[in-house]
């Protein structure tokens, strides 16, 4: 099968590419990525030496790009990670987010529609539910829970999914959806909360945490998600969406506190900051249907998942030098091209 990734050269994106190169190796990956500051080419050089790896630099808003790119691969599958992601950046410019995660989603559907795609997954987000109160851990999302976004980000995410629903039940394209909590692993650009806190320890900088670090997230790791995905693209049941969690529910403040310890430095570097405007309190994923449908659960518990991430990041720190330089933004063509 020809498979287009978009938004492959970023975190999760790219996990997956190396995810079904290695499970499915008579697969074609096709890579697509405007390589935007968390487009990392360097996350690919190593899928690049694979035949069947093919990227490409494009916009998913290109209307003609991307319909010239359907009809020279004849996608079979198409798995939309390409996405603007960062609360904090869609408070400050919600533009950009509406542009790619709304109207570049509605590029890729029409282009899916009008060149007979046999499956098109839209990589959702839990936070387009919202949040749940911290005093009710007994409450969880289910995929009937109702879209009820707190942010520009999830908002535009709310809008992509209620978009690719109607192009299934009007056009009759075959879609899923997926949902998941907060995913970590190698290759996390280092502006969201555990790749920022693991650098800055090692390099002895503060810690900053929202408010006083009460805000509880479900952690997922990114190989996990990465398996759910495959599933439900192979024998997911068209026009059903699937919530995908980690049953690793932590405070910010403890995992900070946890990399503080790994790391062996010490928690008077952790400084709290103004809380982040209209800040979710809780996230809290019930994965039943697809346990039920597709026999997935999460197999990496979060103690575990994070020592390997730690690890990953110490492993690789000429990797964060560049990305906190900017140098990988410089020359991506000696990786891709």
């Amino acid at each position: 099968m020809n498979i287009l990734v978009t938004g492959g050269a970023g975190f999760i994106g790219a996990n997956f590419v190396y995810y079904e190169l290695g499970k499915h190796p008579d697969d074609n990956i096709i890579c697509l990525d405007k390589l935007t500051y968390a487009g990392n080419p360097e996350n690919l050089k190593e899928a690049a030496k694979n035949p069947k790896f093919t990227f490409v630099k494009a916009d998913i808003c290109d209307r003609d790009a991307i319909y010239s790119l359907f009809e020279k691969y004849s996608f079979d599958i198409v798995v939309n990670f390409a996405a603007e992601s960062h609360v904090d950046r869609s408070i400050e410019n919600p533009d950009v987010f509406l542009q790619t995660n709304v109207m570049g989603t509605q590029v890729l559907l029409d282009a899916s529609r009008k060149y007979g795609v046999k499956r098109f997954h839209q990589v959702s987000t839990d936070e387009v539910y919202g949040d749940l109160p911290i005093d009710r851990p007994d409450l969880f999302f289910t995929e009937t829970t109702p879209l009820n976004a707190s942010s520009p980000y999830s908002a535009s995410k709310a809008s992509a999914d209620l978009l690719v629903k109607a192009y299934h039940r009007t056009y009759g394209l075959p879609v899923t959806i997926s949902r998941c909590s907060n995913n970590y692993g190698p290759y996390q650009f280092p502006e969201k909360l555990i790749p920022l806190m693991i650098v800055n320890a090692r390099a002895g900088k503060k810690l900053p945490v929202y408010g006083q670090g009460i805000n509880v997230r479900d952690w997922l790791y990114v190989e996990d998600h990465c398996k759910a995905i495959d599933l439900i693209i192979r024998n997911g049941v068209v026009g059903e969406t699937y919530n995908i969690g980690g049953h690793n529910e932590m405070r910010n403040i403890d995992i900070v506190k946890l990399i503080c310890k790994e790391l062996g430095v010490g928690e008077e570097l952790i400084t709290y900051v103004t809380d982040r405007k209209g800040h979710d309190l809780r996230y809290a994923i019930d994965p039943e249907k697809i346990s039920k449908a597709l026999g997935w659960l999460p197999e990496t518990m979060f103690a575990e998942g994070i020592k390997k991430t730690i690890r990953w990041y110490l492993d690789n720190s000429e990797w964060c030098e560049r990305i906190l330089n900017g140098e990988y933004v410089k020359g991506y063509e000696k990786y891709l091209m």
